[in-house]
C-alpha cells in the first residue's frame, strides 16, 4: 500500500484523471454505498418481517410497512447496482481512453526512434498490462476501498446508537477484515506478485522478439530449443501463480470464518438486548443477523484489491518513465505553405550529437535544398545521412545550428511538417484493411477517383483492377500478398495523394533486385516531377537523374555538384562510380 502511495506522489498519469472526472467518481462511490446499503437493508427488513409474521400479528397492517420496505429495498438494490456499474465503467472507460491517447502521443513523439529505444514486447506490456492495471486500480481498488470505508463508518455509528461497547467490538472485528488482513496479504504475496508481473512482461518480450525472428530459429534447426525455453519460463510463471492462488484460497477461508464469527457475536448481543415473548423486541434479532451477509460482498474483496496495488504501482512507474506529452503550438498548412510558393530548405551550420554517443554525427553542415530540386545524398553507413533526414523534418533538434523551411524553424513546425514534407522509408508498411484505406492514409479526404489516379501514376492500376474486389481488396497484414516493388509503389501513391511539395526518399530500394530497383526509381522520379526530392541512397544507380549529388563522410560534406560535373572533375566520385559498377 505504501508503494502505491509513493508512486502516486509524483504521478502524472493517474491523478489528473481523478480530478478531471471527479463528479463521476463521487457519483460512482455514492451509488456503490447505496447499493450495499440497500442490500443490507433488504435483509434487515426481511429478517424483521419473517420474525414479525411468525409471531401471528393481529392485523396484516401491522406488517405492512416492513412488506413495503422489503419490496422497495429489493427493487432498489439491483437498480442501484446497475446504475453504479454504468457510472463506474463509464468513468473508467473515459479514463482509459485518455490514457491510451496519452500513451500513443508519448510514443509517437519519438516514433522515429521507436525501434531503437523500445522493444515490441515492452510496448505490448504497456498496452495490455499497464493500462489494464490502471483500469483495475479504479474498479477493483479505489472504488471498493472507498465504498467499504464509508460502510464501515456508517455501521459503527449505527451500532453506537444501540450500544457503544458493542460498536467498538464490531469496529475492531471489521478493522481486522478491511485493514489487518489486506496488510498481511500485501506483505505475504507482494514479492510473488512482482515476480508474476515481471515474468509476464518477460514472456511478452521473449515471444514477440522470437516470433519476429522465427525464421532464423527454423533455419538454424533450433526451433524446438526456443519452444522448450519458452515453455520452461511459462512453467516457472505457473508456479508463481499457483503460490499466489494457494494463499488467496486460505485467506478467503479465514475471512469467511471471521464473518461467521461476527454473525455469532451479533446473535449473542441481539439475544441479550432484544428480549421478548411471542415476538416483540425479539423480532429484531433476525433483522440484525441477516443484514451481515450482504456486507460480505463489500468487505471480502478488499484483500485482493490491496495485494494488487503492488502491480499497479509498478505500472504507474513504468508509464511515468515515458516522455511527458507537451502541448505544442498548432500550425496550419496555410501558415507554412501556399500552393505555388517556392519551398527552400536551409541547413545552417548544423552540429548534431546523440546523447549516448561521444562523437558528433554531423559537424558544421551548411546546405540549401532549392525548390523543385532533385538531390541525392550519398555516404557510407553511419555517415549521418539518415540523421540529416530526421533533422530536415524537425524530428531531431540540432545540438547547435538551425534547419529552416522558408525561414521557419522546422522544429517549431514539426507537428504539421507532414503537410509539407513526405517520407518514404526502406520498408513501407501496409495495414490489414482495404487498398483504398491504405492509400487514404496519405489523405483521408481523397476520393476514389483520386486513388485510381495515383495508382495509375505509380503503375499499379492494371494490377489492382485485376484483383477480385479491385480497390476494395483487403490487404494481408504487413502487405505480404504484394511484392516488395508493389509495396513501395503503394507507398509512393500515398505520398502523391498527400500532395506535399517536398519528398524524402530514405533508401527506399534497399533489398530489391537491380531490375526492380531501376524500374522503381524511374517511377519515383517521373511521378514526383515538379517536387523537391531528397534521395538518400547507398549507391549510384539512377543518380544521373538528379540535379545535385552530395557525399557526406564522418558528418562532413565532402562532395557537392551535378552528376556530370563530379564525373568529370572529382577523382573521388569517379572512384565511387567504378566501385559501384564493380570494375
Amino acid at each position: 500500500m505504501i508503494k502505491i502511495f509513493q508512486s502516486l506522489k509524483h504521478d502524472t498519469w493517474v491523478k489528473p484523471f481523478m480530478v478531471k472526472y471527479k463528479k463521476l467518481l463521487v457519483m460512482a462511490i455514492v451509488l456503490g454505498f447505496l447499493t450495499f446499503f440497500c442490500g443490507g437493508a433488504l435483509m434487515f427488513t426481511s429478517g424483521y418481517l419473517i420474525s414479525r409474521a411468525a409471531s401471528i400479528p393481529e392485523n396484516i397492517l401491522l406488517i405492512y410497512v416492513p412488506i413495503v420496505l422489503t419490496r422497495a429495498f429489493g427493487i432498489a438494490r439491483p437498480v442501484l447496482r446497475y446504475i453504479e456499474r454504468l457510472t463506474s465503467h463509464n468513468w473508467v472507460l473515459k479514463m482509459t481512453s485518455d490514457l491510451r491517447k496519452k500513451l500513443y502521443l508519448s510514443l509517437e513523439k519519438e516514433a522515429i526512434f521507436f525501434n531503437e529505444r523500445y522493444r515490441l514486447g515492452d510496448i505490448l506490456g504497456l498496452l495490455s498490462e499497464d493500462i489494464g492495471h490502471l483500469q483495475n486500480l479504479y474498479l477493483r481498488t479505489i472504488f471498493p476501498m472507498l465504498i467499504a470505508l464509508s460502510l464501515y463508518v456508517f455501521i459503527v455509528i449505527a451500532l453506537g446508537m444501540f450500544s457503544l461497547w458493542f460498536a467498538l467490538v464490531m469496529a475492531l472485528l471489521l478493522f481486522v477484515v478491511i485493514v489487518l488482513v489486506p496488510m498481511v496479504s500485501v506483505l505475504r504475496i507482494g514479492a510473488a506478485q512482482e515476480m508474476q508481473k515481471a515474468g509476464r512482461n518477460e514472456l511478452y518480450v521473449k515471444l514477440t522478439d522470437n516470433v519476429v525472428g522465427v525464421s532464423d530459429w527454423v533455419f538454424s534447426g533450433r526451433g524446438h530449443d526456443f519452444v522448450a525455453s519458452y515453455e520452461a519460463e511459462e512453467a516457472n510463471l505457473r508456479k508463481v501463480n499457483e503460490k499466489i492462488l494457494s494463499f488467496q484460497r486460505l485467506r478467503n477461508f479465514i475471512v469467511e470464518v471471521l464473518f461467521g464469527f461476527i454473525v455469532v457475536i451479533l446473535l449473542l448481543w441481539t439475544g441479550a438486548v432484544f428480549v421478548g415473548n411471542h415476538g416483540g423486541a425479539a423480532n429484531w434479532i433476525a433483522a440484525f443477523a441477516l443484514c451481515v451477509f450482504p456486507l460480505v460482498d463489500a468487505f471480502a474483496p478488499l484483500s485482493d484489491a490491496a495485494t494488487e496495488t503492488n502491480i499497479y504501482a509498478d505500472s504507474i512507474n513504468r508509464l511515468n518513465e515515458l516522455p511527458e506529452v507537451e502541448e505544442q503550438e498548432t500550425f496550419s498548412m496555410e501558415m507554412i505553405y501556399h500552393e505555388g510558393d517556392p519551398m527552400n530548405l536551409n541547413v545552417r551550420n548544423v552540429h548534431f550529437q546523440y546523447e549516448s554517443s561521444e562523437e558528433e554525427v554531423l559537424k558544421g553542415l551548411n546546405l540549401t535544398f532549392r525548390d523543385k530540386e532533385k538531390v541525392a545524398i550519398l555516404g557510407k553507413s553511419g555517415s549521418g545521412k539518415s540523421t540529416l533526414a530526421r533533422l530536415l523534418r524537425g524530428d531531431l533538434k540540432p545540438t547547435s545550428g538551425e534547419v529552416d523551411l522558408n525561414d521557419m524553424n522546422v522544429v517549431d513546425i514539426n507537428p504539421c511538417i507532414h503537410q509539407v514534407i513526405g517520407v518514404m522509408h526502406q520498408n513501407p508498411y501496409l495495414f490489414h484493411t482495404t487498398i483504398l484505406n491504405n492509400l487514404r492514409i496519405g489523405n483521408e479526404n481523397a476520393s476514389v477517383e483520386d486513388c485510381w489516379r495515383v495508382l495509375e501514376l505509380v503503375g499499379l492500376k492494371s494490377m489492382v483492377e485485376s484483383l477480385p474486389e479491385g480497390i476494395q481488396t483487403m490487404v494481408d497484414e504487413a502487405g505480404l500478398r504484394f511484392s516488395g516493388g508493389e509495396r513501395h509503389r503503394l507507398a509512393l501513391a500515398r505520398i502523391l495523394l498527400q500532395n506535399v511539395p517536398i519528398v524524402i526518399l530514405d533508401e527506399p530500394t534497399v533489398g530489391l533486385d537491380p531490375i526492380t530497383e531501376n524500374q522503381l526509381l524511374d517511377s519515383f522520379f517521373t511521378a514526383l516531377e515538379g517536387k523537391t526530392v531528397i534521395w538518400i541512397t547507398h549507391h549510384l544507380l539512377g543518380v544521373e537523374q538528379m540535379d545535385r549529388v552530395l557525399f557526406i563522410e564522418d558528418g562532413v560534406l565532402e562532395l557537392d555538384g551535378t552528376p556530370t560535373e563530379l564525373a568529370q572533375t572529382s577523382t573521388r566520385y569517379q572512384a565511387l562510380m567504378r566501385l559501384d559498377k564493380g570494375y
